[in-house]
């Protein structure tokens, strides 16, 4: 991966942008006219050009009744504006297929983004349309109706994934009050009855300037790009009321959950999840440190004791993070004809032996060195730089894209310690065991 960082050294005051910092070779600017922030990170090693558009919004700001909201705004953005549109031979599939784009968009907790990778010339293109749709879909009840049967068939598809509806079921087995509980995709009964007017009240909420950010990652010139950034975006006024903030807390866990997931299948899964801390907090550095002593490779310490022994196809744990509290989890595929209390047992001892013994520096050392290794790996190239990006700001601060490696290098071996015992308590886990039946 190229930082570029040369190319930053002088950054160009642009008429009508704020210069806000620069960072890791990224530099941010607020659009004066409305609020919208701008990360550019010029890369002249292939000449081609990510523009991204992340919306601050996601199933975490669904209300009961409105889950999955998110996700069909996300195929709805694609049905249509006045300007783009299918029926004209113009929708932005279209378009920007034409010009050898590659061009999609993800819905997830805490954001929205939509993004197109193509050749450089064609950077005007892929801004105007994003800024055209921005405020400018049309979310047609007929479009609605058709998209309501794609997710629900997806739905469908879904439901024959023991492990998605395990993971679903411990999220909101472990969640009571806040939105995490819910799935991104949306409760069926929601998607079944969502209409076009609460689609448009969602939208109109939600997708203004002031609750995005763009990025462009790749060869473009970075004052052309504003320049860009400012003829499409800078005539859509920001919201003309505040964003709605989630307020919603999760109380505290006081004691273990369980649930049992009974399904058609073969082989058994053990899930162990506890409450972990938000994103950006620097206990989640620990817990990432910790997720990789546990189970990244032959010689982490849970494939030592489960799949080296034949108890488990494979075993991974994970720090998810987001902008809210969210799990730190174990999941535990089981061998044929293994116990899932046997599992589960030889899990929880581990995680006991780390609370109370906690771990090596040599531990520590191997892991920081995977964890940047698999860091620097998914940063090859504009695209996969961009995803990164993406999930940095949906957690709340784009830095940590910058500063992770920085921050994962700081962890000690007395800090895995002090997470393991403050998080992984038996009152805050939640325990999920997939049990397979008979077709």
């Amino acid at each position: 991966m190229e930082r570029n960082d040369a190319a930053l050294e002088v950054l160009p005051a642009v008429e009508g942008f704020t210069f806000v910092e620069s960072v890791g070779g990224i530099a941010a600017y607020r659009l004066a006219a409305n609020d919208l922030d701008v990360l550019l990170m010029p890369q002249n090693t292939v000449p081609v050009v990510v523009f991204m558009i992340t919306y601050h919004v996601g199933s975490r700001n669904e209300p009961t009744g409105l889950t999955g909201a998110t996700h069909m705004l996300e195929h709805l953005m694609f049905k249509g504006t006045a300007r783009f549109h299918k029926a004209q031979g113009t929708s932005v599939f279209q378009v920007l297929q034409r010009v050898g784009a590659q061009v999609n968009a993800t819905t997830w907790l805490d954001r929205t983004n939509y993004y197109a990778l193509l050749p450089r010339e064609h950077l005007s293109l892929a801004v105007e349309i994003e800024a055209d749709r921005m405020r400018g879909a049309l979310l047609l009840p007929e479009d609605v109706e058709a998209e309501r049967t794609v997710i629900l068939n997806e739905m469908d598809r879904s439901e024959n994934d023991p492990l998605r509806n395990l993971y679903q079921a411990v999220w909101s087995v472990a969640f009571v009050a806040h939105p995490y509980r819910h799935p991104t995709i949306g409760w069926r009964s929601d998607v079944e009855n969502i209409t076009a007017e609460a689609l448009r009240h969602f939208y109109d909420t939600f997708y203004w300037p002031n609750n995005a950010t763009v990025s462009i990652i790749g060869d473009f010139e970075l004052e052309e790009a504003l320049k860009l950034v400012q003829q499409h975006f800078g005539p859509i006024e920001r919201s003309p009321r505040p964003i709605p903030a989630v307020w919603t807390r999760e109380p505290v866990q006081r004691g273990e959950r369980r649930l049992v997931l009974h399904q058609a299948g073969e082989l058994g899964v053990v899930m162990v999840a506890f409450k972990s801390p938000a994103g950006l907090d620097p206990d989640a550095d620990a817990l990432d440190v910790l997720a990789c002593i546990l189970s990244q490779g032959r010689n982490s310490r849970l494939y030592r004791k489960l799949t080296d022994t034949g108890r488990t196809l494979s075993v991974t744990a994970t720090n998810e993070r987001h902008r809210d509290p969210g799990l730190f989890y174990v999941v535990a595929r089981l061998a044929p004809g293994v116990a899932h209390a046997e599992v589960e047992a030889i899990l929880l001892e581990e995680l006991a032996q780390v609370a109370a013994c906690g771990v090596s520096e040599e531990e520590v050392a191997r892991a920081q060195t995977q964890l940047a290794a698999l860091e620097v790996y998914g940063r090859d190239g504009p695209f996969a730089i961009a995803a990164q990006l993406n999930e940095a700001i949906a957690i709340g601060d784009w830095k940590l894209y910058a500063t992770y490696l920085d921050r994962i290098a700081c962890v000690t071996a007395v800090d895995i310690q002090r997470v393991a015992q403050t998080y992984l308590t038996e009152a805050a886990r939640t325990v999920g065991w997939y049990v397979p039946q008979a077709a």
